[in-house]
């Protein structure tokens, strides 16, 4: 099958962009505002975009609190979430009024930040501190604005649980991190393979 998706007529009981653009990290997102209030929020519209500097995005479907207290702010943390707390992620999830704390909601604990207020996740087996460096709304080819949000952030400092090491390496299959799929589904990294990259066009020489 193929469809344009100006009209978007694929026939589907449900529409496959984001099942086609999958696994997707999940960008658990903690902040902080100016006036000391506290947002926690999974986002997969998340990736790393550079490795020098090292730099992340997430992607926020209108001005959201994470997006207005990273903006505000000008930090972020980016938790890594994995399967042992995809309940508690999922719940952090739900709308929740201003000023009221995903924390508390889920049962999860703030631990302090070193080099920014956003609080961490402190059950999360890794953390990402980050300070904003660009937010914006981006364009369609027919210059429509859209309605998401696009705030990229600097990793300025990075927490790692010694508990997930091996050989020196994170060891993905005892991180277990959580990937978005398309519509309700989600995966977990349980089984992981090594590739080299192949040194000549031809693939010889690996």
């Amino acid at each position: 099958m193929f469809y344009t998706t100006d009209r978007n007529d694929h026939g589907l009981s449900h529409d496959p962009f984001k099942a086609i653009v999958a696994p997707r990290p999940i960008g658990w997102i903690s902040t902080r505002a100016k006036d000391g209030s506290v947002n926690l929020a999974p986002y997969s519209f998340f990736n790393a975009i550079s490795d020098r500097p090292k730099l992340v995005m997430f992607s926020s479907v209108g001005m959201k609190d994470s997006a207005s207290f990273a903006i505000q702010s000008g930090e972020f943390v980016a938790n890594l979430a994995t399967r042992h707390l995809a309940a508690q992620m999922n719940r952090t999830s739900a709308a929740a009024g201003r000023g009221t704390s995903e924390f508390g909601l889920s049962g999860l604990t703030e631990a302090s930040s070193r080099l920014v207020a956003a609080p961490r996740v402190a059950e999360s087996p890794a953390a990402l501190e980050c300070r904003v460096t660009h937010s914006f709304r981006p364009t369609g080819l027919n210059g429509e604005v859209s309605e998401n949000v696009v705030v990229i952030g600097q990793v300025v400092g990075i927490h790692i649980d010694e508990a997930i090491l091996k050989d020196g390496m994170i060891d993905m299959t005892l991180a277990a991190p959580l990937a978005r799929l398309g519509y309700l589904d989600y995966a977990v990294t349980d089984q992981v393979f090594q590739m080299a990259r192949p040194r000549t066009p031809d693939g010889g020489d690996v």
